[in-house]
C-alpha cells in the first residue's frame, strides 16, 4: 500500500504495531506520523479517498476489533504537542496528553482544568468526545480549536460550532484536532495541587486504573438521569462477569478489563451482553463511550 500513498516529509511504517490500553494485538497496514501541519494537509489532499483513515492518539479509549487495521493510522507526535499560555488563555497542541496539560496548568496557576489529570488520552481525543469527569468537561473551557477535515482543509471551530453534547458533539464532518484554546480561571498552585490530588485519590479508590482497560465503557444515559451506566450494569448482574478473559470490573462495573489474554471479540461480546440485558430490564439503550475501530 505504501507505494500508492502520497510523498510526505514525515514517516510511513508498514505493518506497524499499534499500542492500546486494552493490550490487544493490533497491526496497521501503514502508520503515518506527519512532521507538520502542512505535511498532514498535503497527505490528506492527495491520499486516495478509498483508503480508510484512522486517527489514534494515546490508544486509551479504543477497542480494535480486528487484529489487522486496514488502511492508514495517523498518529500525531511531538510536533503537535506545543503548549503555552498568555494570562489565563491556554493554547495546547492536540497530541498533548491530558494529564500533562493539567500539570502545566498547575505550574502556571491556571485553574479549571484539574479534571484533565484523571482523563486518559490526548487533548485531540478529549475535544472530539467532550471528555469530562468530577463536574468538569471540555466544553466548559474550550474557546476554539484548529482542525483539518479529511480532505485537508483547515478550519477554526468555535465552541458554538461544535454543538457539544454529553460525551460528544454535533459536528457533521470528521476532523483531526490540531490545537485547542482554553479559557482557564485564575488560581494558585496549592489550590490546583489539592484539587488534582483529590481527583487522583478518588480515581484510585473507585476505578481499576492499574488494569488493562479503556476507561468508562458506556455513556451515562442522558434521558434517564436517575441511573448511571455502572448502576444499570450492576443491576443486571454483570459486575465481575467474564466472557473469556474479559470482564466487567468488580471495582467499577462500567469498566471492561482484559484480565489476561482477552480478545477484542470477548470485550465486544461482553459489552453487547450488557446492552441487551439493560435494554430488556430497563428499556434503556446503553451507548458505547469507547470507540470501536473496525
Amino acid at each position: 500500500m505504501q507505494n500508492s500513498l502520497p510523498k510526505v516529509l514525515g514517516t510511513y511504517k508498514q505493518s506497524a504495531n499499534i499500542a492500546n490500553w486494552f493490550g490487544l494485538p493490533a497491526v496497521a497496514d501503514v502508520l503515518f506520523k506527519p512532521c507538520s501541519v502542512s505535511d498532514l494537509q498535503n497527505f490528506l489532499n492527495k491520499v486516495d479517498s478509498q483508503i480508510p483513515l484512522h486517527i489514534i492518539g494515546a490508544g486509551s479509549n479504543i477497542i480494535i476489533a480486528n487484529h489487522n487495521i486496514f488502511g492508514v493510522v495517523i498518529k500525531l507526535g511531538k510536533e503537535f504537542a506545543n503548549i503555552s499560555h498568555h494570562q489565563n488563555i491556554l493554547t495546547v497542541g492536540g497530541a498533548n496528553l491530558c494529564s500533562n496539560v493539567a500539570l502545566y496548568c498547575q505550574q502556571h496557576n491556571l485553574g479549571g482544568l484539574e479534571f484533565l489529570s484523571t482523563i486518559p488520552g490526548s487533548i485531540g481525543g478529549s475535544i472530539a468526545m467532550n471528555a469530562g469527569c468530577y463536574g468538569g468537561e471540555v466544553s466548559q473551557f474550550l474557546l476554539e480549536a484548529t482542525a483539518l477535515d479529511y480532505q485537508g482543509n483547515l478550519h477554526k471551530l468555535t465552541n458554538q460550532d461544535f454543538g457539544f453534547v454529553y460525551r460528544g458533539n454535533s459536528l457533521t464532518k470528521k476532523y483531526i484536532f490540531l490545537e485547542a484554546v482554553f479559557a482557564c480561571k485564575p488560581s494558585n498552585q496549592p489550590e490546583i495541587s489539592q484539587k488534582i490530588s483529590d481527583f487522583l485519590q478518588q480515581r484510585e479508590q473507585t476505578q481499576p486504573i492499574r488494569a488493562k482497560t479503556g476507561g468508562s465503557t458506556f455513556k451515562n444515559p442522558v434521558n434517564n438521569q436517575n441511573y448511571k451506566a455502572w448502576q444499570l450494569i450492576d443491576a443486571v448482574g454483570l459486575r465481575g462477569f467474564f466472557i473469556g478473559d474479559a470482564c466487567f470490573s468488580a471495582k467499577h462495573c462500567n469498566f471492561l478489563i482484559n484480565t489476561k489474554q482477552a480478545t477484542a471479540q470477548n470485550l465486544l461480546d461482553l459489552g453487547k451482553l450488557a446492552q441487551e440485558k439493560v435494554l430488556q430490564k430497563f428499556n434503556i439503550p446503553l451507548q458505547w463511550e469507547i470507540k470501536i475501530i473496525k
